[in-house]
This record gives structure tokens, sequence and C-alpha cells, in this order.
């Protein structure tokens, strides 16, 4: 019987961490949909991305680890995507362990290691820096 794997995010700024999470979520099924936080969602998490979620979502569908792409408005949403796309497995990186143990009632939850020393906070933090110095090469 084939398994299908569920996991959520922004995915802006794509970079190998979450490339790692998706192969890696993947592998643990024969099917991986992913929801993707929709730009409401986003601002309610006071969150910003530099790409809209239309952007986010095709780069999402380009990666051969990823075979549906949903929108995620909610928190409350996963259980229903859970019986909606038959989901077996339930993914996330591990610094969201324990916060989604709830969903172990309707799937299995698994949580993978976070990628070292990258992150979409980082790389937004140093892309910060990096304008504000050339700003004030201009000036």
């Amino acid at each position: 019987m084939k398994k299908t794997v569920i996991t959520y995010g922004t995915f802006d700024i794509l970079h190998v961490g979450h490339i790692n999470l998706l192969r890696r979520a993947r592998e643990l099924g024969d099917r991986l949909v992913v929801g993707l936080s929709s730009d409401e969602f986003n601002q309610g998490k006071h969150k910003s991305s530099l790409l809209n979620y239309e952007n986010r979502k095709a780069v999402l569908e380009s990666i051969r680890w990823v075979d549906e792409v949903f929108p995620e408005h909610n928190w409350e949403q996963k259980i229903g995507d859970i019986k909606k796309y038959g989901a077996d497995i339930f993914v996330m990186g591990h610094d969201w362990e324990g916060k989604f143990d709830f969903l172990s009632e309707f799937c299995r939850v698994h949580y993978l290691p976070r990628t070292e020393d990258i992150s979409t906070t980082e790389i937004k933090r140093s892309l910060s820096v990096v304008v504000k110095d050339a700003a004030n090469e201009r000036s």
C-alpha cells in the first residue's frame, strides 16, 4: 500500500535545508504533499516572504520529491488535510518537536533534524546587512 507523507512550511528563499527536508520526507513514503503557507496566513503569523504564494508554489512544484502543493490558510486545517490527502505520516523539522504530537491520533508524526548552519532567517539577516552596506557605500 502506498504511503502519503504531508508537511508544511513557508519555503521562502529556498535553500539546501528545505531540499533536505523535502527529500527526507519523501523517502518516508511514496507521495509527498506540501501545505504551503498562504501570504495571508504568513501575515497573521507576522512573517514576511520575499516571494508571494504563487512564486513559492511554482518553485516547490518543480522539486522532484514534491507531488502536490496546496495552500495552508490556518493552523487548524491540519487534521482535515491529513484526512483529505490520506496522509500516513506528518513530517516537520525537529525545531517543532512536540508541537504536533496531537496529530498522532490521525497519522504517524515524525520530526526530522534540521540541516546545520542554514536557515531562512539567517539568509534574510545576511541580505539585510548586504543591502545596508550597499546603501552606506552609496551615501
